[in-house]
């Protein structure tokens, strides 16, 4: 009987948070693919169990665990469950996370807290509770992964994002001070700063001007695709563990900021 070819992320366990659709989910199916046991994490448990189903039937493995990334005890409880089922991760894609633009002097306060609360506290209830298995895992295997959503909204201007832009501004810098710390550790830090990709992230959005910019994007130019974003994923997690691409920023050809 012939074996099963030697995938580059064998033995490898992922955890990706936000996986019920669009960037998560892609990359929950192509890490699978590339022989890492993916645990997808997100609220809306028909939507991973289809995944799973979806990751299995192509020869994966996959686990499903419903949880919100702003329940910092579901999270945790999340961890342990991996801990004790497989051994911990050694790759966390942190892709959670929220959208919703508006001009600062309509006061849009839940909106702000919103973003914050899962762009930034849901970012760190995942980091606490995952990180020491990564850091356990890179001793024990010579490397580990944590990379972290980020966006070109981190580093551009853009009317009307300035809460969803400082968020993400946040993940960017945080993954740098990260990187310091973990790095000696054997942890591989990266923050992704797309632009502009076709998610259910626009669809949460309710201004009329950031609705109108955005419907304007889409006749001059070919947004990027989920799957572009969980190619490059897993063109990271692949390397060689003494490289570290710690920031990538990933554009639509025809975006200019």
């Amino acid at each position: 009987m012939a074996t099963a070819p030697v995938q580059p992320l064998d033995d490898r366990v992922a955890v990706i948070t936000g996986a019920s659709s669009g960037i998560g989910e892609a990359s929950a199916e192509h890490l699978a693919s590339l022989g890492a046991t993916v645990v997808v994490l997100a609220r809306r448990a028909e939507r991973l169990q289809d995944l799973v189903a979806r990751i299995e039937k192509n020869g994966g493995s996959a686990l499903a665990i419903t949880a919100d990334v702003t329940d910092a005890a579901a999270v945790q409880a999340a961890a342990d469950r991996v801990e004790a089922e497989l051994g911990g991760a050694d790759l966390l894609f942190n892709n959670a996370g929220i959208m919703l633009p508006a001009p600062i002097e309509e006061l849009r306060i839940g909106q702000w807290q919103h973003q914050i609360d899962l762009n930034i506290s849901g970012l760190m209830n995942v980091i606490g509770a995952f990180v020491p298995q990564l850091v356990k895992n890179a001793g024990e295997r010579g490397a580990a992964d944590l990379i972290n959503t980020a966006s070109i909204a981190a580093q551009n201007i853009f009317p009307n994002f300035a809460v969803y832009s400082g968020t993400k501004a946040y993940v960017t810098h945080l993954s740098r001070h990260l990187r310091t710390e973990l790095g000696p550790k054997h942890v591989r830090v990266a923050a992704i700063e797309p632009g502009i990709v076709g998610t259910e992230l626009q669809n949460h959005v309710t201004d009329t001007g950031a609705l109108e910019w955005l419907d304007g994007s889409k006749e001059t130019m070919d947004w990027l695709t989920p799957q572009d974003i969980a190619q490059t994923i897993g063109f990271i997690a692949t390397l060689p563990p003494r490289v570290n691409l710690q920031q990538v920023t990933i554009m639509p050809t025809g975006q200019t900021s």
